[in-house]
């Protein structure tokens, strides 16, 4: 029984240094040859003398005694000094374990990831979720501060009045002084104009009239209308009264010298200038508007040249019936 087992043990220390088949050496092996060691796959004396205790272990020895003089047959006979087996050399390479592509070296190493990894790109998009957010937070806290701030306006609160009118004096067609204390008490429509005007003056004054007319008739509202030149060296007073009896009999005319017309004009807001025509005849460039002023002589709302006389009639019963309201 134990011999066989003996056996058996040799029998797989022979398998595990068996020689390989022979193969023509190449120029390495060759060279363990003339260093004195033997080609790889052939015993070595050690191997052989580890064979043969294995075998007299087998016929008279122990069971251990042959276990461990196979694991001596089975080491490396260059581990007493001899020369190790010449491994054999790939061709292509330097003898030296490197490869042309170096594919030893990357078989056993992780390849890297691109140059944004997974770690990156998740802390990039929180980043930028993060940003996002942030600017959203304070668009929406802006919107709601411009409201706030929008209500904090009550409706009560004055947003002031417009700088238009002022103190004037002046001459009516009667011949007169008249400053803007004689209008107060009353609302007033004023128009600013020329009596050689061919067709914009005459045309405003008739839509002024006829307004008139109908706010008295509808609404029972008394106004004041004021026709005051803006070409002081032609429109004298007895002028100015011919050409305002040809539309209202209410119509005041006022007119005075270049410098209390410039300085009512500024005071308005309202702008002249004479042009030159064919010598002495010339024509005065104006603004077409009219400024309805409360009792107070103080300025609500003015009227362009877009108006007809209903809308203008209209429009200042209107003003008038809200600043009486208020």
């Amino acid at each position: 029984m134990m011999r066989r087992q003996a056996l058996q043990l040799l029998s797989r220390a022979l398998r595990t240094t068996a020689p390989p088949p022979l193969r023509r050496p190449k120029v390495a092996a060759l060279g363990g040859w003339r260093s004195g060691g033997a080609p790889a796959g052939f015993f070595s004396t050690n191997a052989a003398a580890g064979a043969s205790a294995a075998a007299g272990a087998a016929q008279g020895g122990s069971k251990s005694e042959a276990a461990a003089a196979a694991a001596a047959a089975a080491s490396p006979a260059a581990s007493q000094g001899g020369s190790k087996p010449a491994a054999t050399v790939a061709p292509g390479s330097d003898g030296g374990g490197k490869g042309d592509g170096k594919s030893g070296q990357d078989g056993g190493k992780s390849v890297r990831g691109g140059p944004v990894s997974w770690l990156s790109f998740l802390l990039l998009l929180v980043t930028g979720g993060g940003i996002i957010v942030y600017y959203d937070k304070e668009k929406k806290r802006h919107i709601e501060e411009l409201k706030n701030k929008s209500n904090s306006v009550k409706p009560a609160q004055s947003v002031g009045t417009a700088a238009i009118g002022g103190p004037f004096s002046l001459l009516n067609h009667d011949g007169k002084p008249v400053t803007e204390k004689d209008f107060l008490g009353k609302w007033t429509l004023l128009y600013f104009g020329f009596t050689h005007c061919p067709d914009i003056c005459p045309d405003e004054l008739q839509k002024m009239s006829a307004a008139l007319n109908k706010i008295k008739e509808t609404a029972k509202l008394e106004i004041v209308p004021v026709f005051i030149s803006v070409d002081p060296e032609r429109d004298t007073v007895e002028q100015v009264h011919d050409y305002v009896k040809e539309f209202h009999e209410d119509l005041i005319g006022l007119t005075g010298t270049s410098e209390e017309v410039r300085k009512v004009a500024r005071a308005y807001r309202v702008y002249y200038m004479k042009t030159e025509e064919e010598g002495s005849d010339y024509l005065v460039d104006h603004s077409i508007v009219m400024y309805l002023m409360n009792p107070k002589m103080e300025f609500v709302k003015f009227f362009g040249k877009n108006y007809d006389e209903d809308t203008l009639a209209q429009g200042i019963i209107k003003e008038i019936r809200e600043h009486k309201s208020s």
